[in-house]
C-alpha cells in the first residue's frame, strides 16, 4: 500500500522532474516508510512507500527491471504475488526482492497488457517501456485503489490522490457541472472517469490504458462480472449456496492475512466483520488484533456497539481494542477528514473512519475490513423493490430509493450558470441499468451498486480515510473471485431474512446467534447526523466564504432558506441537504480551490 505519482511527455520535452516529487511529496501519509523518483527522458515516476511486503530495501519502488526495460510503480498488494513469482521463475525470470512490486513488473514482462488477469488483489499501476516509450495504466478490478488523471496538450500526469496532482500545478480546477449534477443528485456519487474538477479524471476500475508517444491512446476493461443465474449452478440448494459462498469467502481472508507485518480487523460486532473474524480464527489466527470505535450518545441515540463487538471479540479470544471517543468537538477531526478526501464525500462515517484509523495505526499497519457485504449480497433497503418489478421499471425504483434530487430540484439548488443539461445522473444510471448481462431488476440494481456506488462511496472513503494515516485496508468480500460467484447467486437468496438471508445463513454456522438476529447497524456519529451548535457554524462559514461567493454554485434564496431550517431538507437516505452543499464548498476550500 503505497502512494504512486508520474508524469508521461507527449510534445517532446523532458518530463518535470520537479513537479513530480511536489505530487508524491503530499503522499507521505500513504507511503511513510520510503520514497523513490525514477526518470527517463519523457516520463518520470515517483513513489512512496509503506512497508508491509519484504521490508527491505530490494523491494522499493520505483521498480526498475533493466533486463526487461520496464519501470513501474505500484499501489495496492498482490495476494498471489508468492505463486506468481513461482510461476515466472519458470519462464526464466529473476528476481532481485521478494516483495510483490517486483512480481506486478515481472508479470507485465511476461504477458503484457494481459497481466491484470494474473493479479489477485488491489492494485493500481503505471508502468514504462524503455525500448518503444509506451506508459501503461491500469486499476484493479473494483477500483479498490484509486489513480487519477490530468491530461493536457502533450502532458498526461497521475497520482494515487487528486490532491497530489493540484500539487503539481497547471490543473483546470473549474467544476464540472455534469460532476456536480452527479453530486448532487446520485448521492454524491460522481462516477468515472470524472471527478468534481474539469481538468482531473479518474480511470475506471477494471481498466488498462495504454498511452503511446506519438499521442494515441487506447484502452479495455478486462473485467464485467455476469449478474445472470449460471447454468452449471441451476441445480444448486440453498445449502450448496451457503458451502461455495463459505468457502470462496474462506479463501479471500486468508488470502489478505499475506504480510510480513501483523494484520488486524475492524470489528463493528455486526455480521460482516464478524464473520471475517471467526473465518480467520477457524484457519488458525490466534491472538488477531480487532478494533471497534464507539462514541457517547446524543439525543438517546446510542453511539456504540461495543456490546456485540465484545461478544466476538470473547468468543473468538482476539487482542480487542475499544476506542472510546469522547464527546468532543467534533470540527477539528471532521476538517481532518475532509482535506484527507480526493474527493467531497458526505458521509458522516468518514469522520468515524478517520478516527478509528489514527488509533489502530498506532498498532497495526494492515487491517481486513467487512466492507462491501451490504452491495454484494443484497443488504440494503432498496433491494427488495427492486426485486418486485420488470427491468423497464428498475430505474424509478432505483431512483425513489437513492437519488437525492431530480433535474427540478437541481434547478431550486443550483444557480442556473451551473446547470447542466439534461439529467444526468438520471440517464447514467438509465444505461447502467439497462445494459446486458444482469437478469433482473435487481440484479441490475446490485450490478450497479457493486461496480459504481461501491467503489465511488465506501470503498474511496476507507482507503481515504485509513491511508491518511498508513494503514492498510483490506477487503475480503470485494475478492474479484467471491464477487463473480456472488453476482450468479440468485437474488432470492441474498434478499431472504430482511437481506443477505444466504451470508446470514453462513453466519449462522460459526457466530454467536446475538450478532446475526440484530437491527442493522451503521457507523455511529451522533454529533455529525444533525446539524447544530459547531458544526452548523463550520458550514455556515463555509458556504458564506469568499470563495462560495465568487464561485457562485448555488441559488442565493435556497441556502438561506436552509440556513434558516439546516434538518428541514433530507435525502432518501436520510442525508442531510445542507451538509451536502456545505462539505463541497468546505472541500473547495480545504484544497485551496478558490
Amino acid at each position: 500500500m503505497c502512494g504512486l505519482a508520474g508524469e508521461f511527455r507527449r510534445d517532446g520535452s523532458r518530463a518535470d522532474v520537479a513537479a513530480v516529487e511536489r505530487m508524491a511529496a503530499t503522499m507521505s501519509d500513504r507511503g511513510p516508510d520510503d520514497s523513490g523518483v525514477w526518470a527517463q527522458g519523457a516520463i518520470a515516476l515517483g513513489h512512496r512507500r509503506l512497508k508491509i511486503i519484504d521490508l527491505s530495501a530490494a523491494s522499493g519502488q520505483p521498480v526498475a527491471d533493466a533486463a526487461s526495460g520496464l519501470t513501474g510503480v505500484f499501489n495496492g498488494c498482490i495476494y498471489n504475488y508468492r505463486e506468481l513469482r513461482t510461476e515466472l521463475q519458470a519462464k526464466g525470470h529473476h528476481f532481485f526482492s521478494s516483495g510483490d512490486s517486483e512480481v506486478v513488473v515481472k508479470a507485465y514482462a511476461e504477458w503484457g497488457s494481459d497481466f491484470v488477469d494474473h493479479l489477485v488483489g488491489m492494485f493500481a499501476v503505471a508502468i514504462t517501456e524503455r525500448d518503444t516509450g509506451r506508459l501503461v495504466l491500469a486499476r484493479d478490478r473494483l477500483g479498490i485503489k484509486p489513480l487519477y488523471l490530468a491530461e493536457s496538450p502533450g502532458v498526461v500526469r497521475f497520482a494515487s490522490t487528486l490532491p497530489a496532482l493540484l500539487a503539481g500545478g497547471g490543473v483546470d480546477t473549474e467544476i464540472d457541472p455534469v460532476a456536480l449534477a452527479h453530486y448532487l443528485s446520485f448521492h454524491s456519487i460522481v462516477p468515472p472517469p470524472r471527478t468534481i474538477l474539469r481538468g482531473v479524471a479518474k480511470l475506471p476500475p477494471a481498466t488498462v490504458r495504454v498511452y503511446e508517444p506519438d499521442g494515441r491512446s487506447h484502452e479495455r476493461v478486462y473485467w464485467n462480472p455476469s449478474f445472470t443465474r449460471s447454468p452449471e449452478r441451476a441445480g444448486w440448494s440453498a445449502e450448496d449456496w451457503q458451502d461455495a459462498l463459505l468457502g470462496s469467502l474462506t479463501t479471500a481472508v486468508r488470502r489478505r492475512m499475506v504480510a510480513d507485518v501483523p494484520v488486524g480487523v475492524l470489528l463493528s460486532g455486526g455480521l460482516d466483520s464478524s464473520l471475517v473474524v471467526a473465518l480467520l480464527a477457524g484457519e488458525g489466527q490466534r491472538g488477531l488484533s480487532t478494533f471497534s470505535i464507539g462514541f457517547d450518545a446524543v439525543g438517546g441515540r446510542e453511539g456504540d456497539e461495543f456490546r456485540y463487538s465484545d461478544l466476538v471479540a470473547k468468543t473468538f479470544d482476539s487482542d480487542h481494542h475499544q476506542i472510546r471517543v469522547p464527546s468532543q468537538d467534533l470540527v477539528p477531526p471532521l476538517e481532518a477528514a475532509v482535506a484527507a478526501m480526493s474527493e467531497p464525500m458526505v458521509s458522516h462515517d468518514c469522520v468515524a473512519f478517520y478516527l478509528l484509523s489514527q488509533e489502530v495505526a498506532r498498532h497495526v499497519k494492515v487491517v481486513q475490513s467487512g466492507q462491501g457485504a451490504d452491495e454484494i449480497l443484497g443488504g440494503y433497503h432498496w433491494y427488495p423493490p427492486l426485486a418486485q418489478v420488470a427491468r423497464e421499471e428498475a430505474l424509478e425504483t432505483y431512483a425513489r430509493a437513492f437519488f437525492d434530487r431530480d433535474a427540478a430540484g437541481l434547478a431550486r439548488v443550483l444557480d442556473p450558470a451551473w446547470l447542466a443539461a439534461g439529467d444526468p445522473a438520471r440517464e447514467f444510471v438509465a444505461a447502467h441499468l439497462a445494459q446486458a448481462g444482469a437478469q433482473t431488476a435487481i440484479d441490475a440494481g446490485l450490478r450497479i451498486d457493486t461496480q459504481i456506488m461501491l467503489t465511488d462511496d465506501p470503498v474511496k472513503r476507507v482507503d481515504n480515510m485509513t491511508m491518511a494515516h498508513g494503514l492498510e485496508a483490506r477487503v475480503p468480500f470485494l475478492d474479484h473471485e467471491f464477487v463473480e460467484l456472488a453476482a450468479t447467486c440468485p437474488p432470492e437468496l441474498k434478499l431472504a431474512q430482511g437481506g443477505k438471508g444466504v451470508l446470514k445463513e453462513i453466519g449462522r454456522r460459526v457466530l454467536p446467534h446475538e450478532v446475526i438476529d440484530r437491527p442493522k447497524g451503521y457507523f455511529p456519529v451522533p454529533g455529525l447526523t444533525h446539524l447544530e451548535g459547531k458544526l452548523l457554524d463550520r458550514v455556515r462559514d463555509a458556504l458564506s466564504a469568499p470563495e462560495a461567493h465568487r464561485r457562485g454554485l448555488y441559488r442565493t434564496d435556497y441556502v438561506n432558506a436552509l440556513l434558516d431550517d439546516p434538518n428541514a431538507e433530507l435525502t432518501p437516505l436520510n442525508g442531510n441537504k445542507l451538509w451536502q452543499l456545505g462539505l463541497l464548498e468546505m472541500w473547495l476550500q480545504s484544497h485551496g480551490i478558490g
